[in-house]
């Protein structure tokens, strides 16, 4: 298991499989994993979060069954653009991860995907206790769209080639 930039991703996403995102809770980890043309992320049932060797043992079934390539997981980065203790977390469970698995991780700036999973489930009109069940599921999908939307401009950049000079 490596940490790789978001460039590196799509070296390492070859055909068949599947991108995850993770949502990191202190009760639960939210999962949401992509379609094989790494479109639209599609959430995923939250695991609850029991001791470490649980938590990564259901994780790693989960991203078998979904024939998962790469792992995206949110960094909960500070409004101000510092890392605080939720960070380390994070940063240590990936750390934790390696000796357990291949699969490259990147990390992906999270900043406000609560808010805008919890608004969205809001404006779906779910009550108050079923939002609290697909909160970090949900947020986990918009962490795994962004990944998926900026994969989508590398891709159409790297298309794009730059006129010669005196050209035009």
């Amino acid at each position: 298991m490596a940490v790789i930039t978001i460039e590196q991703l799509p070296d390492r996403l070859t055909a068949g499989r599947t991108l995850a995102g993770l949502d990191l809770g202190d009760k639960t980890i939210g999962v949401a994993v992509s379609d094989q043309g790494f479109s639209f992320a599609h959430p995923r049932p939250v695991i609850m979060r029991r001791k470490f060797s649980l938590d990564a043992a259901a994780l790693l079934a989960l991203l078998r069954k979904e024939n998962v390539g790469a792992v995206a997981i949110g960094l909960p980065i500070n409004m101000d653009g510092s890392e605080g203790p939720r960070a380390q977390k994070s940063r240590a469970f990936v750390r934790n991860m390696a000796p357990l698995s291949d699969l490259p991780f990147v990390f992906w700036d999270e900043r406000l995907s609560t808010v805008a999973a919890e608004r969205t489930l809001i404006e779906m009109d779910f009550s108050r206790a079923k939002r609290a069940g697909k909160i970090d599921s949900a947020a986990a999908a918009f962490i795994l769209q962004g990944v998926l939307d900026r994969l989508q401009s590398l891709d159409a950049a790297s298309r794009t080639e730059p006129e010669p000079p005196g050209a035009g």
